[in-house]
């Protein structure tokens, strides 16, 4: 579908997924610039003042850049969550473009941030949570499929993505293991309007997590992500190398008990996620350099499907019909 007047002018079909204790101001303000929507998580700030001056850091840097792509953020919509009424005060305040809430598709946060334009985006790993989005009445469903970093479902997005367009006519997004341009490209042919990349923009110079997180990522392969919830309750795509660097034994972990915010920041700060798009990462860019870099992937994955035969003759077999 077309994409919400607000995000018509991107460069690229593209979101800089908000990340846990990765996404900062930095990482935000260089994707705007370069034209791919960035956002980052409220709890990234240990207080609601902290999310307050970072929107305001963000608003102040790229205000000389009139072409920049609006920003984000991230709202965890979940009981143990104590700060989601005064975020979300500040988010209506500030009328931020884009809230991505995760953990609970409340109605009353939607209509709030509807309430002065601005769009709801709500990430999901099933069909049922697909379908408690869409009757909350969210702008666009982020479909979290098998691969994805941080919290993911394992559902493949050939059977996810169809099955939420089946009854939902929004904005549809797809997130897991999409680290290049092509990947991005390929989103769209299957039928998302936006790709969502996470772990590839951990994976850059302007990230928040430490060089030796960055450096583990970079050398991991698919099959070092260990999908489990023992690490905070629910399920999640972890490093095993930080898993093992953390004393812990990734074929024995203990079980969690319930999700609860305060124990998974603590959690994340040792045991490091990452989504199984790490095969793809060879280099730690600039987000600049990142971007620049996409677009031409995507470009030219386009060309080439142009000039693929098999399209050609699909395309001449539509015009005959």
């Amino acid at each position: 579908m077309p994409l919400p007047k607000t995000l018509s002018s991107l460069r690229l079909p593209a979101v800089a997924a908000p990340m846990f204790l990765a996404s900062g101001p930095d990482l935000v303000v260089e994707t705007c610039r370069a034209g791919i929507l960035g956002t980052f998580p409220a709890l990234n700030q240990r207080s609601t003042q902290g999310f307050v001056d970072w929107m305001d850091e963000i608003r102040a840097r790229l205000q000389p850049y009139p072409d920049a792509a609006p920003f984000g953020v991230n709202l965890i919509v979940h009981r143990s969550n104590p700060r989601l009424g005064a975020d979300l005060k500040a988010v209506v305040d500030h009328k931020v473009p884009l809230v991505i809430t995760s953990l609970g598709a409340v109605p009353d946060v939607v209509k709030a941030v509807q309430s002065y334009g601005g769009l709801v985006f709500h990430d999901v790993i099933s069909r049922r949570h697909a379908e408690k989005a869409a009757e909350a009445g969210v702008d666009g469903i982020i479909a979290v499929c098998a691969g994805a970093g941080g919290h993911a479902g394992t559902l493949s997005p050939f059977a996810l993505l169809p099955e939420i367009r089946s009854f939902f006519d929004g904005t549809l997004l797809l997130s897991g293991a999409i680290s290049n341009g092509a990947q991005i490209a390929a989103a769209r042919l299957m039928g998302a309007d936006l790709a969502y990349l996470g772990t590839r923009f951990l994976v850059t110079r302007e990230s928040l997590v430490s060089d030796e997180q960055k450096r583990m990522t970079l050398e991991a392969q698919a099959g070092d992500i260990v999908y489990t919830n023992a690490i905070s309750g629910v399920n999640a795509n972890f490093l095993k190398q930080s898993i093992v660097a953390a004393g812990l034994d990734p074929d024995h972990l203990v079980a969690h008990g319930p999700m609860d915010l305060g124990s998974e920041a603590k959690a994340w700060k040792t045991v490091w996620s990452a989504g199984q798009g790490v095969s793809a990462i060879d280099d730690i860019p600039t987000v600049a350099e990142l971007c620049d870099r996409l677009v031409r992937e995507y470009a030219s994955a386009i060309e080439t499907s142009a000039a693929d035969p098999f399209m050609a003759r699909a395309g001449r077999a539509i015009n005959r019909l």
